[in-house]
């Protein structure tokens, strides 16, 4: 694999995260018969079952891509949050959001040049 794969291979894990983080928010929005169900549903098995995945593929493409730039990349995964939220779950995006990841985009491209 070269590095350019890598690189995609590094966002597409951030993309992963954000929609287990999304999954998690949804869990955490609904209703359970109790303590234990809060933990032990199908959302938040899923979340940490795609979280798991990620970081187990991310240490994989670390061999391919070097560790400040995959750090660097996945900065991404706040962006992907903040699109998806909005999609997913209606939050509101304010001028705040947009400047933070306006912010950590300009941030991930001056540290890959």
């Amino acid at each position: 694999m070269n590095r350019y794969y890598g690189y995609l291979f590094i966002v597409f894990t951030s993309f992963l995260s954000a929609v287990s983080q999304i999954m998690l928010n949804i869990s955490a929005r609904k209703e359970h018969k109790g303590r234990l169900y809060e933990y032990l549903n199908t959302w938040v098995i899923c979340s940490y079952a795609i979280l798991a995945f990620t970081l187990i593929f991310n240490v994989w493409v670390m061999k391919y891509v070097p560790l400040k730039e995959a750090n660097a990349i996945t900065a991404s995964a706040y962006v992907f949050v903040m699109i998806l939220s909005k999609l997913i779950l209606g939050e509101k995006i304010t001028i705040k959001k947009i400047l933070a990841n306006v912010l950590i985009i300009f941030g991930i491209i001056v540290f890959m040049l």
